[in-house]
């Protein structure tokens, strides 16, 4: 399949001292028909990603071309769940992914790894079918992202349940965490609690849409839906409660009623950052390149239901003090964000398109 280049679109923009991207370009570079989930960069030039339907390409960045990949297993593409994210190995010699597997019950967040033999996928290993399986298609999660010791981290969602919360017998609303090879580091906070899952690190999530490993200052930040209101960024801690659906920072859907006992409580851990409304947040990265001086160590997320690139300022004592809103003129569903070798910025949309932002 040939993806077309679209040169047509270049937005150059001249922005004022309070943007931190200062000017800029913006270049759609590729377009697939569906939702692009995930994005990892194989090299300078190549773009690995995966479509909620179930499929996956190798994206050319500079001609726009796309391969579809062989291999790919069967998911349950149904709601929000799919072929979810995919990022590539510390050692670059594998292919991580989260993906809704089909079983009996409907489906189950599942963490999964292959190796890329041209243009096919091999050797495919399920490491983890997460005990969260039920017949919703609601809240699957999740991203997954690398720390520097040899552990692999993604999250799983409460899939649609509320008790699964403070459930520390399923994975539902958890961050996991796992050696590379699928087993159960011995160092995990809750190895031999027979009351809490070994593979849990975090738990008390509603619906992580962004998880990622700072390398410079060795921290695992997270991103999550709330319900009508109360989407939160968390700076994840081992062993620790984030609350839901005990504590929330947003409504019911069907009134204006709050949900949960109150907005923070003792022994739960609080939010770096509430959004209300929500943003509907699809992703998180930590920013670290050259290209753009300015916003070195600011958390970048995509923003779905309010269409832009969320930017936010965190400063040392890990408070979040300043927020900018880009690109909304795009009215872009933007779903996820990742930075390549040059600092550069690349994000995809729900609409199948897949952009770069890069220095003026």
């Amino acid at each position: 399949m040939r993806i077309w280049l679209a040169l047509c679109l270049v937005l150059l923009s001249s922005v004022g001292a309070a943007n931190p991207l200062g000017e800029h370009q913006v270049k759609r570079v590729a377009s697939v028909p569906g939702v692009i989930w995930g994005l990892t960069f194989l090299d300078s030039n190549r773009a690995f990603i995966t479509l909620r339907s179930g499929k996956a390409y190798i994206v050319h960045l500079a001609s726009g071309k796309s391969t579809l990949i062989k291999g790919v297993p069967s998911v349950r593409a149904s709601g929000q769940g799919g072929l979810l994210d995919v990022v590539l190995s510390p050692d670059k010699k594998w292919l991580y992914f989260t993906y809704s597997k089909p079983v009996k019950e409907g489906g189950a967040t599942t963490l999964a790894r292959a190796k890329l033999n041209q243009n096919q996928l091999i050797d495919w290993q399920d490491l983890l079918v997460t005990q969260s399986k039920n017949s919703s298609s609601r809240h699957y999660g999740s991203r997954i992202t690398f720390d520097d010791k040899g552990h692999v981290y993604f999250g799983v969602g409460d899939r649609g349940d509320r008790d699964n919360g403070q459930n520390t017998l399923t994975h539902a609303a958890t961050i996991l965490r796992l050696n590379l090879d699928g087993s159960v580091p011995k160092s995990n906070p809750f190895v031999g609690d027979e009351k809490v899952l070994n593979e849990i690190y975090s738990y008390g999530h509603r619906n992580p849409q962004g998880l990622f490993y700072d390398h410079v200052t060795q921290q695992l930040w997270e991103i999550e839906h709330g319900p009508r209101g109360g989407d939160e960024i968390n700076m994840i801690k081992a062993g620790a409660n984030y609350g839901w659906p005990v504590t929330s920072h947003g409504k019911e859907y069907w009134g204006p009623i709050k949900v949960g006992k109150a907005e923070e409580m003792e022994g739960i851990e609080s939010p770096v950052k509430v959004y209300v409304p929500s943003i509907a947040p699809g992703s998180l990265v930590v920013y670290r390149g050259s290209a753009f001086p300015e916003l070195n160590g600011h958390l970048l997320a995509g923003a779905l239901k309010l269409t832009h690139l969320n930017v936010i300022k965190v400063n040392e004592q890990l408070q979040a003090v300043e927020e900018h809103r880009l690109f909304e003129e795009l009215k872009e569903r933007i779903r996820d964000v990742d930075i390549d070798d040059n600092g550069w910025i690349y994000f995809s949309t729900d609409s199948g398109n897949i952009y770069q932002v890069s220095p003026k």
